[in-house]
């Protein structure tokens, strides 16, 4: 279906690709993984042809259409939001164009009236009579209205903007779906919608996320970026990680017999191969999965930040008494006379569509910013550290290097025990001398996280802490919150995150809506 023969890319000293030769078949989907910087998303843009390769072909089945989640919000502007997703695709567009240009002569010719009808017989060869209801289908899923789509694609907030470009790479059956982090700005109910999708897909599907959950729902393959090469494995995530460090760990253990050892992994296999993402494959996948050898298995080569929060101090049981928060912003009322308490221990997930009022509410609760009603009072024994969505305040002084702007944030000023905590956000040597204001924004959350590891406080307030992050960081960041015997209140849309770390779901939708000490999955079933 769509395959590379021998692909070579270097950006400057560092190599990407090095002779990538690998082959991605029908019905299968792929989750492209590797850490920040590996090339994935340069990889999706070499195969859909937007970046050349230095050297070395894709090539594509002849007759099958590509299509690729854009990455430009404001491409299509002009365009209502129908005839966007229709854009899609090119030719079936060109063709309705065509027709429009031919029936609207003054002077229709028995030539145009020829071309007209091979028009019409392609048009319906496409199943362009669907086209607009199919879009629309795929619209609506994604949580835009049917009353929407005649409108400009200019008037829709940014988030709505992904949702349609998301529809359009959708839109038509295409027989290889390129797909770029395509959960980012979605909502839960898009997210269910698109996997559902894409477990009905009949077609090839090659996909970049940070999302686990979503890449073990619906991936049937690994394709693993290092080294500059990638790797396939058949399994979703889970099962790539799983059997990567079960391989690493069995290869150092020398005193196993070989025979245990295969035992063992094919115990592990058998038990795994029982989950296929998609029914109609799962025979077809055991059959790979059984084959597998110890030597055909990667072990984890990747590397993980250390994250641990320590308190200071034990709190009490009296923390956090919320009475009546109200708060607008610009005119826009976003939270409406809110009141909770917490316990020692909550781990509160702050769930809701509208994701500015989850952080005014947490601005509010960290002092950074006022209500414009109500109170909160923290307990006498508490100590909070804040993580915000937008950091760029912290980072925007060229003043500062790593090692410097973090001691900062330490009672202990040895520049030994400052590099130790950049250490375990994996920034060693002569990393730590490098100018804050020059930071990625996966960098920036990891000294985020140092800074508040350095903190020892008791409460724990984050707004989207794995933004930004690669796998291994999220992971990192999962269990180093599992592990905090502290309270935390956070925010996520993060599913595997949520429901491995929360055990207190609060709902706002300008008013309280939902408040239970229930995990994540039983929060979906309850909402239906």
């Amino acid at each position: 279906m769509i395959s590379t023969s021998k692909i070579t890319l270097n950006y400057g000293k560092k190599k990407l690709f090095e002779d990538v030769t690998i082959k991605f078949t029908q019905g299968n989907c792929y989750g492209l993984i590797g850490a920040n910087g590996s090339g994935k998303s340069t990889f999706i843009r070499i195969l859909s042809g937007e970046i050349e390769a230095q050297s070395g072909t894709v090539n594509i089945t002849k007759g099958k259409r590509l299509s690729i989640l854009e990455q430009n919000h404001f491409a299509y502007d002009e365009y209502t939001i129908l005839k966007a997703v229709l854009m899609g695709n090119e030719e079936l567009v060109r063709i309705m164009d065509e027709k429009d240009t031919i029936y609207a002569k003054p002077d229709f010719s028995d030539e145009d009236g020829v071309r007209a009808a091979e028009l019409e017989t392609t048009f319906a060869e496409m199943n362009g009579w669907e086209a607009e209801s199919d879009a629309g289908i795929i619209l609506t899923g994604l949580g835009i209205e049917a009353t929407e789509h005649d409108k400009s694609v200019k008037e829709l907030n940014a988030t709505d903007k992904v949702k349609v470009l998301l529809a359009q790479a959708l839109f038509g059956q295409p027989d290889i779906l390129l797909l770029d982090e395509p959960t980012n700005h979605l909502d839960l109910k898009a997210i269910q919608w698109l996997e559902n999708f894409l477990l009905q897909f009949e077609n090839t599907v090659i996909v970049v996320s940070h999302d686990r959950h979503f890449l073990n729902k619906v991936c049937t393959h690994t394709a693993d970026v290092d080294y500059g090469q990638i790797t396939i494995y058949p399994g979703n995530y889970d099962f790539w990680k799983k059997s990567s460090e079960l391989a690493l760990r069995l290869r150092s253990d020398s005193n196993k017999k070989n025979e245990e050892k295969a035992n063992e992994l094919k115990n592990f296999i058998a038990r795994f191969s029982a989950n296929a993402s998609k029914a109609r494959q799962a025979t077809s996948r055991q059959k790979q999965l059984e084959k597998l050898e110890l030597d055909n298995l990667p072990p984890s080569n990747r590397k993980y930040p250390y994250v641990c929060f320590e308190p200071k101090r034990e709190a009490g049981k009296n923390l956090l008494t919320v009475k009546g928060l109200t708060k607008s912003i610009d005119g826009v009322l976003l939270l409406d006379n809110i009141s909770f308490s917490l316990k020692k221990g909550d781990k509160v997930i702050f769930m809701g569509d509208n994701d500015i009022a989850k952080t005014a509410l947490l601005q509010i609760l960290s002092g950074e910013m006022a209500p414009d009603a109500g109170t909160y009072e923290w307990g006498v024994t508490t100590s909070s550290a804040y993580f915000p969505k937008d950091n760029s305040s912290y980072f925007d002084n060229d003043r500062y290097d790593l090692l410097n702007w973090l001691t900062q944030y330490s009672e202990d000023k040895d520049p030994s025990f400052v590099r130790g905590f950049l250490g375990r956000m994996l920034f060693s040597g002569e990393e730590v001398f490098k100018k804050t204001n020059v930071l990625s924004g996966g960098e920036k959350v990891r000294c985020m996280l140092s800074k508040m590891m350095l903190s020892g406080a008791n409460v724990l307030l984050m707004d989207g802490p794995t933004d930004h992050l690669d796998l291994e960081s999220i992971i990192s960041v999962n269990e180093g919150l599992t592990r905090f015997p502290g309270t935390l209140l956070f925010t996520s849309h993060d599913r595997e995150f949520i429901n491995t770390v929360a055990n207190r779901v609060i709902e706002i939708d300008v008013r309280l809506v939902e408040d239970k000490y229930i995990d994540f999955d039983q929060y979906m079933e309850l909402a239906g």
